[in-house]
């Protein structure tokens, strides 16, 4: 029995070439041609003028709310079924984190909850889409317009996606990606901020590079980052984004063979395969055990374990979080759709190299492995 993992890249592209032309230049560090390429690549595929590659997605976040000005005082709005990056910079900067719950068939944010969230304090509504569809936006832009409010857009698992024909990335004052190793395009590790404004496209370059000054390089008005980019990474994803229309194509016949072959499934929901703004990516395959299954997501994954299927579990809930519950924050709040998605939702194996047969393999372990 061969082991199928959660996640496998594809690199059969320009990857080894760009890479060499690296070493044979001696362009390694962030100083080096593929950063730009990567900026303006991204940025022209999503519409934007400006992009400022980072070293991570987290760091794409932490730079987008300080950018911003987000500070002590503040509110920011996002959902609290996202992973923990959404919040760390929020957190830190003495800014506070307001929650809302999640759709149940989208699993993103309820964009009805957000209007009463909104008090003279909100300063941001952060958007995350999730998995492979986007955040219904129209009706967020809309708050955001109606109360002055900034747009962060954390697009980290939608690069190649559209929300209403437009692309996703191209809707935040600040919009945000991830190229870790499961994102459509990867660099290893790697993130990239996005933006039409020029004077915050500055603002981020400083802060990812430690604030120097250009005309007294060690002397600094403010702290800022080493959140720099090499030209190693870089160079990675200029030869994926070549194939971004691509990778996004073999996504959808993934996740389409995944929902025919698992089609009326006793006990199984999953993914919606379309919204009226969007055709599903497929990002990854989430699953969501319905009740009437006797058990949770962490049993089933551990009985898919043992037949050599990797999996993950959904994000866990951020007012459920013990670090931040320890410092007083979401103190009785519940969001119970996030919560279930939680400790019912899980996702399988769905990287860019799973090839059929192994899909196959994945089909036949949850037929096995889920009574019904």
């Amino acid at each position: 029995m061969s082991h199928v993992p959660v996640n496998e890249p594809l690199l059969d592209g320009n990857e080894a070439k760009y890479l060499q032309e690296c070493i044979e230049t001696g362009w390694i560090s962030s100083e080096g041609p593929f950063v730009a390429r990567l900026e303006n690549g991204l940025a022209q595929y999503v519409g934007r003028q400006h992009g400022i590659a980072v070293c991570n997605g987290t760091a794409a976040l932490d730079i987008a709310l300080a950018a911003l000005g987000i500070g002590p005082g503040d509110e920011v709005i996002l959902p609290t079924f996202t992973i923990i990056s959404c919040i760390g910079q929020i957190v830190r900067a003495g800014v506070r984190p307001v929650l809302v719950d999640s759709d149940p068939e989208t699993w993103n944010m309820d964009v009805t909850q957000i209007k009463a969230k909104v008090t003279p304090h909100t300063k941001a509504i952060m958007a995350v889409h999730i998995f492979g569809l986007p955040v219904d936006m129209d009706p967020l832009l809309e708050i955001a317009r109606e109360y002055g409010l900034a747009v962060i857009e954390d697009a980290a698992e939608m690069h190649g996606q559209t929300y209403k024909g437009r692309p996703c990335g191209s809707f935040g004052d600040l919009s945000t990606f991830s190229f870790y190793p499961n994102k459509l395009i990867t660099t290893g590790e790697g993130g990239m901020i996005v933006t039409d404004d020029a004077a915050l496209a500055e603002r981020c370059r400083s802060l990812r590079n430690l604030c120097f000054k250009p005309e007294k390089r060690f002397v600094h008005d403010e702290l800022g980052w080493n959140y720099r980019m090499s030209n190693v990474q870089a160079a990675l994803g200029v030869a994926q984004l070549e194939r971004l229309n691509e990778f996004v194509a073999r996504k959808r016949r993934m996740g389409a063979r995944y929902s025919e072959l698992l089609a009326g499934m006793p006990g199984l929901q999953l993914p919606l395969a379309r919204t009226d703004y969007a055709e599903n990516i497929y990002w990854v395959f989430g699953v969501v055990l319905t009740d009437e299954m006797p058990f949770d997501a962490e049993e089933a994954m551990r009985r898919l374990a043992a037949k050599g299927i990797g999996t993950r579990p959904f994000f866990w809930p951020m007012h459920e979080q013990p670090v931040l519950r320890r410092i007083g924050l979401f103190e009785g709040e519940h969001y119970p759709v996030a919560e279930r998605l939680a400790r019912r939702g899980f996702y399988v194996p769905s990287g860019l190299a799973l090839t059929e047969a192994q899909q196959d393999q994945v089909i036949a372990a949850l037929k096995e492995v889920l009574p019904g």
